[in-house]
């Protein structure tokens, strides 16, 4: 058996944080929804949030790196990303590189585009057509 036999696809993503409540909020804003939360036994406060099938842990870290490049970005597949782009651009999200971008990804393609998180991580928005 090969390890691929063994998984069943992603997990969770984990995102360390100098403040988890505005973490918190901002992926909240995104329609996340926190599924469990604690405070470890070293005072650390841990959260896991979940969108879909997404799931991310985020947790007190100091330091946190706080610059891009922690991870390369999280991606999430969406429906009408034209119409997604409109209302993430009138609740005033950071978005990295403006506008729709599309690839010949796929059988049809994709479009994409991406924001900035509160610690400086990346979020793709991505339809395949």
């Amino acid at each position: 058996m090969d390890v691929k036999d063994f998984c069943t696809g992603l997990q969770h993503i984990g995102i360390p944080t100098l403040d988890i409540n505005k973490t918190i909020n901002f992926y909240q804003s995104l329609g996340f929804e926190v599924v469990y939360q604690r405070t470890n036994d070293n005072g650390q406060q841990v959260a896991f949030l979940q969108f879909g099938n997404l799931q991310i842990e985020t947790y007190d870290k100091e330091p946190a790196a706080m610059q891009a490049g922690s991870f390369e970005h999280i991606a999430i597949d969406v429906k009408n990303i034209e119409g997604l782009y409109e209302v993430v651009k009138s609740k005033g999200f950071h978005i990295c590189d403006s506008p729709i971008h599309e690839l010949p990804y796929w059988e049809r393609g994709i479009k994409f585009f991406k924001i900035e998180g509160p610690n400086k991580e990346t979020i793709e928005f991505c339809e395949k057509l």
